[in-house]
């Protein structure tokens, strides 16, 4: 019988994930694993997709619905009650859905090795369901954090406001936003990199363009630099060991 997995989104042509596990069903000599890209124009769509496909064991869930699947679900995991935004399900066979967040362990192992002593301060551009689990990994990494968006909120801080104060003060910038994804890969979020330097990590978790303008931007002024690519790696095979272990409920 036909294990199916799949990929939860809207306009993902570009998926990771399909070509991810395509090749590492191929590498398991696993003929009877297969993964799709479910494409939604609006997230009311999921019921359909579970009732066409009766044999999908597990899913991934991207942008922009990691937040709204929530209702759909039976159940959620710790971690993912904490962060508010799932993006693994894990199905059993009596149907029943529970979501996890494994966004947050791959931004964790792929950040960590980087920090040095003065990496203290975090500023996360945009505030969307990907900076739900930016915001729990870095908690867990004792990192102090400020969101960054284009809109005044009470407390975050908008792009006109990151003087050079704040850039010696935040020595670690992530971009959450799709701000420079391909086919858009002029464009960046408004950071004033002037003010950047060596002490400074940019992580941008886009990584189609392997290579984004604010990371070129950002290497230009001594920054290091990082892209999703690993923390997806990492988030995937996370999700593969879930979906491949007891349900459980709780």
């Amino acid at each position: 019988m036909t294990k199916r997995y799949g990929l939860i989104g809207k306009n993902i042509d570009y998926s990771f994930s399909r070509a991810y596990f395509a090749e590492k069903f191929e590498k398991l000599k696993d003929k009877k694993s297969i993964y799709v890209n479910f494409d939604l124009q609006n997230i009311n769509e999921f019921s359909k997709i579970l009732e066409n496909h009766k044999d999908i064991k597990g899913l991934n869930v991207t942008i922009p619905y990691k937040q709204s699947i929530i209702p759909y679900l039976d159940s959620l995991s710790k971690k993912a009650i904490a962060i508010g935004a799932v993006n693994t399900i894990q199905i059993n066979k009596k149907g029943q859905l529970k979501g996890y967040n494994t966004d947050w362990y791959g931004f964790y192992h792929s950040l960590k090795p980087m920090l040095k002593f003065h990496h203290k301060r975090a500023l996360i551009l945009g505030t969307g369901g990907a900076s739900k689990a930016i915001e729990y990994a870095l908690k867990k990494l004792g990192i102090k954090y400020t969101f960054v968006s284009r809109t005044k909120e009470e407390y975050n801080l908008t792009y006109s406001e990151l003087t050079e104060e704040v850039m010696n003060h935040y020595t670690i910038i992530i971009n959450t936003t799709p701000v420079g994804t391909f086919p858009n890969i002029d464009q960046m979020p408004e950071v004033p990199v002037h003010l950047l330097s060596n002490r400074h990590i940019v992580y941008d978790l886009i990584y189609n363009p392997e290579e984004t303008t604010l990371m070129k931007e950002a290497k230009g002024y001594g920054a290091k630099v990082k892209n999703g690519y690993e923390m997806l790696v990492l988030q995937a095979e996370k999700a593969y060991k879930i979906w491949n272990k007891p349900f459980s409920r709780d």
